[in-house]
């Protein structure tokens, strides 16, 4: 199954974010969500505080008038980056208090941040987890059930 425009913009500005060190869970410019929105900050205008699903008022009337930030509407660009925070290790919403990695760029931290916005965003569109590779391993009569050319 071919992904949405959205997600396949989403994957590569991701991608290409973790790949420049230019991926940051704290800086709203450089989170998730931040480079989806191609290092905007405007997104952050849409809730209280920094990893909360719950819309604000300015949240809650792009919501409702069905306005989309690159292709995601404002619940779901806040979902986004819940789903990265809490893959980083922090407990939401950020305040000073709740729990965060020692090494918000450590890229086992961003990987993992990553692999569960990949997996939501998947989910959002209905589509496969593109990086969901258990399917290789699965095997019938002690063989491969799928053929790695499937996976291309």
């Amino acid at each position: 199954m071919k992904p949405s425009q959205r997600l396949e913009f989403a994957l590569i500005k991701l991608y290409k974010a973790f790949h420049n060190n230019e991926l940051h869970p704290e800086i709203c410019t450089k989170c998730a969500v931040g480079n989806i929105c191609n290092n905007s900050d405007s997104w952050q205008y849409l809730t209280d505080f920094h990893g909360s699903v719950v819309l604000n008022y300015v949240g809650l009337v792009n919501q409702n008038f069905n306005r989309k930030f690159h292709g995601y509407s404002p619940l779901e660009l806040l979902k986004i980056e819940a789903h990265f925070l809490a893959g980083c290790g922090y407990e939401l919403p950020l305040n000073g208090k709740n729990k965060k990695p020692k090494n918000p760029k450590d890229k086992a931290v961003l990987f993992n941040g990553l692999c569960e916005v990949v997996r939501f965003l998947c989910e959002l569109d209905n589509v496969p987890n593109v990086m969901d590779y258990t399917r290789l391993f699965e095997y019938k009569d002690e063989k491969p059930k799928y053929a790695l050319s499937s996976f291309h």
